[in-house]
């Protein structure tokens, strides 16, 4: 027998993750017998590798292997395709045709995305598994069959057997063997592995220097969830290998090629016997406030200028357009920052603006915490900038200009 690291060349597998090794294992262990096996997993994350791992191994390594999709053939055909027809049994059989069962007699047939079959094709594919029998479309005969069954799929069947979409006898019966297989994201040390066995694939492909990446993009691929898995992290690698003309490439411009909603920010949990957790949360809305403090002023000053024109043009009672404003204008940021109620704007009934010193306390207030916050991030990563402005959302250029600003020695 072969050991893993063998098996992984001759599948061209990449990872050292303890989970897919442990998957590779199994289907080896499982192979030499004729049990039914499912492998379950997210899309993209190599499902279709398995099946010919358990058929190489099995006794019906020489006899046919097939594999099907099953979420690729229509409704109307899945019957024919699978289990054959006769001649005449609808419009277009113009010949007798073998269905896959009858051809990969004695060998594997591998039915991906299982959880796609019609109930009624699922009633024929389980008297298949109990009885090795089935009859083609349009016939009367009931044939016998020998073959191994290996099915995929990323659905939750448990729950399409509890929503009536799949049938609760078939799921066991396929599920003789379950294989579940890691998603990219819980691998993450294989990630830099796969990326640079896809770029130097494709630096080969298209005759060009391979993509490296820097620390901090390793970072960020490391970071991203991969809902597409290895499929996904393939893509990519492509993109960038085609398209980057320098071949070193950096966390901001790896962050052009992964889609937004990669980039958002993390939702808050609370914990309240953790002060590192809290101080986490408290900076992650530090960062937000920081975002909105622009806006804000720019904001109350445009309502300010409103305002004033409207006492300068009226002397009537306001309209409900300047109430709104001025209440807008008037609402303490105590409210969202939990802090103490700083002095706010007060306007009297003749419209007479006293007072804007709240604005001038806010923002020094905001600006202390920024760079209370720059020089956190500077010290938690011994005075890298890159790393500072990665872990503070901005840009260098941003960081740069903010020392300079606030006067902060590294």
């Amino acid at each position: 027998m072969e050991d893993i690291r063998t098996i992984k060349q001759r599948f061209e597998i990449i990872g050292n993750d303890i989970k897919l090794n442990r998957a590779i294992e199994k289907a080896v262990q499982v192979a030499p017998t004729d049990f039914t096996v499912l492998i379950t997993g997210e899309s993209g994350v190599g499902k279709e590798i398995f099946p010919r791992i358990i058929h190489s191994f099995s006794t019906r390594k020489h006899a046919q292997y097939i594999a099907v999709n099953c979420g690729g053939i229509p409704e109307g055909t899945i019957d024919s395709e699978l289990f054959g027809h006769e001649k005449g049994s609808f419009t277009g059989a113009l010949a007798d045709r073998k269905g896959y069962f009858e051809v990969s007699d004695g060998g594997t047939i591998f039915l991906d995305e299982v959880g796609e079959l019609p109930l009624s094709t699922q009633a024929k594919l389980l008297r298949v598994l109990e009885a090795g029998e089935f009859i083609r479309v349009g016939s009367s005969k009931v044939q016998k069959t020998n073959v191994r069954v290996i099915a995929a799929t990323n659905v939750d069947l448990p729950t399409a057997v509890k929503n009536g979409k799949f049938r609760e006898d078939l799921y066991y019966r396929i599920n003789t063997i379950p294989i579940s297989i890691p998603a990219l994201r819980d691998r993450k040390e294989d990630i830099s592995l796969l990326f640079r066995k896809f770029a130097a694939d494709f630096a080969e492909k298209y005759r060009m220097p391979p993509i490296r990446l820097t620390e901090d993009a390793v970072q960020i691929l490391e970071n991203y969830r991969w809902p597409g898995n290895v499929r996904e992290l393939k893509n990519i690698t492509e993109q960038i290998s085609i398209l980057e003309q320098e071949r070193t490439v950096d966390a901001l411009r790896l962050k052009e090629y992964l889609p937004a909603q990669n980039n958002t920010l993390p939702a808050l949990t609370s914990n309240p016997e953790s002060d590192h957790s809290f101080a986490t949360e408290r900076e992650i809305l530090y960062k937000i406030l920081f975002d909105m403090k622009k806006d804000m002023n720019d904001l109350k000053h445009l309502v300010y200028d409103i305002m004033q024109k409207e006492h300068t043009i009226k002397s009537e009672p306001e309209p409900s357009t300047s109430i709104v404003l001025r209440n807008l204008y008037e609402t303490p940021q105590s409210e969202f920052l939990g802090q103490a109620p700083q002095k706010t704007i007060s306007v009297e009934k003749n419209n007479h603006i006293e007072d804007t010193e709240a604005v001038v306390e806010e923002s020094l207030s905001l600006e202390e915490k920024e760079k209370e916050m720059i020089v956190k991030a500077l010290e938690k990563n011994h005075g890298k900038r890159k790393l500072a402005a990665q872990d503070l959302g901005i840009s260098e250029r941003t960081l740069y200009r903010k020392l300079k600003e606030y006067d902060i020695e590294i």
